[in-house]
């Protein structure tokens, strides 16, 4: 805060701080006449947290968000429907959607063709309820396939599954966990919460060449190209042929792994959205 004087903007991701009122960003904006950029990429309005997160949950003030919304210069939105939620307290909104690092980080194709068909998933213990429907799935899967089912997260969900294993998520070792997927899930519920999700997990599963399989939530929609680099299933009949489909056919994952990789590319990079976000910073 005291270095924040020679600067022109200040951006924020979320919040200045966890908990309590938004009282740094009213000092950015009302003390010291900063511009804020401000960026969000989930519907942090609404009250969302788990039996993991309870106690946290009491020390947050969702409605802060309301007022930083109007004491901002800018907004920088993740998704549309984010977008039209944040218009009704500033005009000054662009859409700005989770990129991808696909030449520094995100910068390998999955090889398709390995004896060992893994299907996988990625998250954290908060949002691992998304996946206990498609449990039934994959233990009915179970009887007719030989693969295996990762879940990488903070904590072991313990899931009594054969082919369970439980991957412990790492900053130093997430884009070779990720390069065991054949296959990338992302089922989500179709409420408040998950419309307002920017499909980060898609996001990643597709720029490492790996066909997702998600809900039609939110942005998901707009990601995924159905039957072209993913599947976008409402049903259980619809996940259970989208998964067989990819289990049963290597030259089915190397395709649409390569047009996912393509539409990440020219659509959700780092590269392709440069001047977007830089023209956050115009006046």
């Amino acid at each position: 805060m005291f270095r924040l004087r020679q600067y022109d903007y200040v951006f924020i991701h979320r919040e200045a701080s966890h908990i309590g009122p938004p009282i740094f960003e009213w000092m950015i904006s009302k003390v010291l006449h900063k511009k804020i950029i401000y960026d969000f990429d989930d519907a942090i309005w609404l009250p969302n947290y788990s039996s993991h997160n309870k106690l946290f949950h009491r020390l947050k003030y969702y409605r802060k968000v309301h007022s930083i919304f109007k004491m901002s210069h800018k907004i920088s939105a993740g998704n549309r429907y984010l977008a039209s939620f944040a218009a009704k307290a500033n005009k000054q909104v662009i859409v700005n959607p989770t990129t991808i690092d696909t030449e520094n980080y995100h910068n390998c194709i999955k090889n398709q063709s390995t004896q060992k068909i893994i299907i996988g998933w990625t998250g954290t213990l908060t949002t691992i309820r998304y996946l206990y429907p498609l449990l039934p799935i994959i233990q009915k899967l179970e009887h007719k396939y030989d693969f295996e089912f990762h879940v990488i997260a903070n904590e072991n969900p313990l899931f009594d599954l054969k082919s369970f294993r439980f991957i412990p998520w790492k900053k130093e070792t997430e884009i070779d966990d990720l390069l065991q997927f054949n296959i990338g899930l992302m089922p989500l519920e179709d409420d408040k919460w998950a419309k307002g999700k920017c499909g980060f997990k898609a996001l990643q599963y597709m720029s490492l060449g790996i066909p997702a399989i998600v809900s039609p939530v939110g942005v998901n929609t707009e990601i995924i190209d159905e039957g072209i680099n993913g599947f976008i299933c409402n049903s259980e009949a619809a996940w259970l042929s989208a998964l067989e489909m990819l289990l049963e056919s290597p030259e089915k994952r190397w395709e649409m792994g390569k047009a996912a990789r393509e539409k990440i590319v020219n659509h959700y990079s780092v590269q392709s959205n440069t001047n977007n976000f830089l023209g956050l910073f115009e006046n």
